[in-house]
């Protein structure tokens, strides 16, 4: 799957909807969904988690459409690996 073509199908399916509840109330519907990905993860169950991984994509994307970000430019900055430690397996502290 293409980032940016994946991009362009959220915003013809939920832009509408999105620009009319605003950014704050599409991250509060974010973060819900994040919380559901919590409660899966959680469970184990593989199924509800690749739901759940599903939503918060769709709704991360929403915001990003939003918010007038590309998601593939934007995520170009780890596509050399790491932006902090400047390598490509990580070696930072965290």
């Amino acid at each position: 799957m293409d980032i940016e073509v994946f991009q362009e199908c959220i915003k013809e399916t939920y832009f509408e909807k999105d620009n009319q509840r605003g950014i704050q109330g599409t991250f509060v519907w974010f973060i819900e969904e994040v919380g559901e990905l919590a409660r899966a993860i959680g469970k184990g169950d593989h199924k509800e988690k690749e739901e759940e991984f599903a939503d918060v994509f769709a709704w991360l994307v929403s915001l990003a459409n939003l918010c007038n970000i590309n998601l593939s430019e934007a995520s170009q900055k780890y596509m050399e690996g790491c932006p902090k430690c400047q390598t490509k397996k990580c070696i930072c502290n965290i």
